[in-house]
């Protein structure tokens, strides 16, 4: 993996503003960070073609649009070996209610988020994974009843803070 690219205060504030705001003007945020519209479009093409900034998109707000159900799944598999990863990883890839999916540390193998209908539409989505034999050995519900807080702006200048202090 290539070294990070070296951040200075003004590039930890195009992040800060971008996570936030990301239809943000070029000509407003240069103004934010007290620098030129040139300058400024300089440095976030700079942090995209490094791959810091990964993209942009819109927060749905999807309660707005239907009532739906998040649930978190762990997921243990049968077996270990490396086909049995590719081919559970495909099929959750493969499956749009699956938003999230991570490979886990500890007793499970997978920790899935998954956005649902309701109760019945998520149980009908798990009924389909078993079907498919795509290995799953075991898997533990947890329906969400409230959400708490939702994901943000990453803690960006926090986190670079305590990896210098940590030296």
């Amino acid at each position: 993996m290539p070294a990070p690219p070296r951040l200075d205060d003004r590039d930890l504030a195009i992040l800060a503003i971008l996570q936030r705001e990301g239809r943000i003007a070029n000509q407003r945020l240069a103004e934010r960070i007290h620098l030129s519209p040139s300058a400024c479009l300089e440095r976030v093409k700079r942090l995209e073609r490094a791959g810091v900034i990964a993209g942009y998109g819109a927060e749905v707000a999807l309660e707005k649009l239907l009532r739906c159900s998040t649930v978190y799944v762990e997921v243990t598999l049968k077996s270990h070996e490396a086909q049995d990863f590719e081919r559970f990883e495909a099929a959750v890839r493969a499956t749009p209610e699956v938003v999230e999916c991570h490979a886990i540390g500890g007793g499970s193998d997978y920790l899935m988020q998954v956005v649902a209908l309701d109760i019945a539409h998520y149980q009908a989505l798990i009924d389909r994974l078993l079907a498919a034999e795509i290995g799953i050995g075991r898997y533990f519900t947890y329906v969400v009843t409230k959400p708490i807080k939702r994901a943000g702006p990453l803690p960006l200048e926090h986190l670079l803070a305590e990896e210098e202090r940590r030296g």
